[in-house]
C-alpha cells in the first residue's frame, strides 16, 4: 500500500481548510445532503463492502450487514431527521447579575477533523464518525486501517466518487501516513485504535493543543451472578464474545461468574457455541478470521496461560481460533493483564459480589461491563460502585447498537464519546454568546461609580 507523503498530506489540509473558509459546509441543507449522498453511496456498493469484508476478515454477509451497513445506516437516518433541531442555538437562562441581557449557546464546527480508524470494524468505525463530522459542519480527512487493504481501498474509491477531496479525503497507508497525519495541524482528531496507538496519537494532538476523542479498548469484564438466567446469559455472552471472532473493542473479555453457578453457565456455553459455530468452527465458512499472523500468533500464546476446557483448535493456514474457554488462569498472566481481542475467554469464579467488585476497581477502568442478574440491588452494586464506558445489564455489546446511548471509554478505555447527538456534540464546539441590551446600563460596575463596590456586595454575596 502506497504511503501519503507529508507533501501531499500538508496540501490536503491547506485545501480544506481554504474549503471551510467557504463557508458552504456550514449550511445545514449542504450538510443533509451530503449525507443523503453518504447513505446512497453505500447502498450502491453494498456487495463490494460484504466482499472487501470478507476478504480481510472471513465476514458473513449476516455480521457484514447487521454491524458494519446496518448500523451505519440507522446513525444517518437518525442524524438526518433531527440535525434542524440540534443545530439551532440553545436559550439559556438569565442571571440576576445580567439582567436585560440574553445568552445563548450555538454550536459550530470545529474546522477541518481527522478520524483514524481501526481495523476490526473497518468499515463502520470509519464512516460512522465521518456522519458527526458532516453534521457538525466539517471538513474530515479519513485515515483506514491498512492492515484491512480491501476495506481501505473501497473507502476511497467510494468517498473519492462522491466528495471533492476538500471537503472529505482518504489517506491510505501505514504508520508513516499516520505520522505525517499527526504532524499536521488538523482542528480535532477522532481515534478508535489500541491504548498503545491512543497514547501516540493524544501526545502528538499536545504538541498543537489539539481536542481528541480517543475510542480505545481494555479488558471488559462480565459478571454473572448466582441469580442469572444462565441459558439465556450463555446464548447472549457468546454471542457478545464470539463475534468476529472476538475482534470487538466491547467484547466480553474475561468472565466473572458466582461459584454456584459456574458448571452450569460453562456447560451453557459450551452448547451454545455448538448452535452457533458447530462442532468445527474452524471450518465453519461464517466465521471470522484472525486479521493476520503477528494477532493469530499473539493469541495462540494466550492458550497456555490456563487450562482449555473447550475450544482450542487453530488453523495456521487460515488464521482461525476456535472459540476457547480457559479455566484456571492466573490474574498476572498475560491473558489477564493484556487486551486479549479474540476468541478466548479466561473463567473466573468469586463467591461474592464485592469480591468480583474489587478485582474489576483494582484493574485500569474498562471500555464495557456486562452483568448477568435478576437483582435490582445487585445491579445498582454494580452500576454505583464500578466505572466503565458503557455496557449491558443482561445482554452483551448491544448498547453500542442505540443512537440514544453515548458510547466512550473512561480512563485508560478512552476519553469523549459519540453516536447520535453525541457525535455532532462531539465535533461541534459551543460556542457562548451573551448578548447585552442597549436601552439601560448598570453604571456601578464601572471604577468611577458611587457606591459601586457596595452594590456589587449586595448582588454577589
Amino acid at each position: 500500500m502506497k504511503e501519503a507523503s507529508a507533501a501531499e498530506v500538508n496540501q490536503i489540509l491547506q485545501n480544506q481548510k481554504f474549503y471551510f473558509a467557504s463557508q458552504e459546509t456550514k449550511s445545514i441543507d449542504f450538510r443533509l445532503e451530503q449525507l443523503k449522498k453518504l447513505k446512497a453511496g453505500v447502498k450502491m456498493n453494498e456487495q463490494k463492502i460484504v466482499k472487501a469484508l470478507a476478504l480481510d476478515l472471513n465476514k458473513s454477509e449476516l455480521e457484514s450487514y447487521s454491524t458494519e451497513i446496518g448500523i451505519l445506516y440507522e446513525e444517518i437516518n437518525f442524524t438526518m431527521k433531527r440535525l434542524r433541531k440540534w443545530v439551532k442555538p440553545k436559550k439559556v437562562r438569565t442571571a440576576l447579575t445580567h439582567t436585560g441581557s440574553k445568552g445563548y449557546i450555538l454550536p459550530e464546527p470545529y474546522g477541518a477533523v481527522l478520524i483514524i480508524a481501526p481495523w476490526n470494524y473497518p468499515f463502520q468505525l470509519a464512516l460512522s464518525p465521518l456522519v458527526g463530522a458532516i453534521a457538525a459542519g466539517n471538513t474530515a480527512v479519513i485515515k483506514p486501517s491498512e492492515l484491512t487493504s480491501n476495506v481501505s481501498a473501497l473507502i476511497a474509491d467510494i468517498l473519492q466518487e462522491l466528495y471533492p477531496s476538500s471537503y472529505i479525503a482518504v489517506a491510505e497507508g501505514g504508520v508513516s501516513t499516520s505520522q505525517a497525519l499527526l504532524d499536521q495541524p488538523f482542528d480535532y482528531i477522532f481515534f478508535t485504535g489500541s491504548v498503545r496507538v491512543g497514547k501516540v496519537v493524544m501526545e502528538a494532538a499536545s504538541k498543537k493543543l489539539t481536542p481528541v476523542t480517543l475510542e480505545l479498548g481494555g479488558k471488559s469484564p462480565t459478571i454473572v451472578h448466582e441469580d442469572a438466567n444462565i441459558r439465556l446469559a450463555a446464548k447472549r455472552i457468546v454471542f457478545g464474545k464470539f463475534m468476529n471472532a472476538g475482534q470487538t473493542c466491547i467484547a466480553p473479555d474475561y468472565l466473572l461468574v458466582h461459584t454456584n453457578v459456574k458448571a452450569a453457565l460453562i456447560e451453557a456455553m459450551k452448547v451454545t457455541i455448538k448452535e452457533f459455530y458447530g462442532e468445527q468452527p474452524i471450518e465453519n465458512s461464517s466465521y471470522s478470521k484472525i486479521v493476520n499472523g503477528h494477532h493469530y500468533n499473539r493469541l495462540t500464546g494466550y492458550l497456555n496461560d490456563g487450562t482449555i476446557i473447550f475450544g482450542g483448535e487453530k488453523s495456521d493456514d487460515k488464521n482461525r481460533i476456535a472459540p476457547t474457554l480457559l479455566d484456571k488462569v492466573s490474574p498476572d498472566s498475560p491473558v489477564m493483564t493484556e487486551e486479549i481481542f479474540g476468541p478466548i475467554f479466561p473463567v473466573m469464579e468469586y463467591t461474592s459480589l464485592n469480591e468480583a467488585i474489587t478485582f474489576i476497581n483494582s484493574r485500569p477502568k474498562p471500555l464495557a461491563l456486562y452483568l448477568f442478574t435478576q437483582n435490582k440491588e445487585t445491579e445498582d452494586q454494580i452500576t454505583g460502585r464500578v466505572s466503565f464506558g458503557g455496557g449491558c445489564i443482561n445482554d452483551a455489546l448491544m448498547h453500542i447498537a442505540t443512537p440514544y446511548l453515548p458510547f466512550g471509554g473512561v480512563g485508560e478505555s478512552g476519553m469523549g464519546n459519540y453516536h447520535g447527538k453525541y457525535s455532532f456534540e462531539t465535533f461541534s464546539h459551543s460556542k457562548s454568546v451573551l448578548k447585552q441590551t442597549n436601552r439601560f446600563d448598570f453604571s456601578f460596575r464601572y471604577p468611577s461609580a458611587k457606591n459601586g463596590l457596595k452594590l456589587v456586595k449586595k448582588l454577589l454575596k
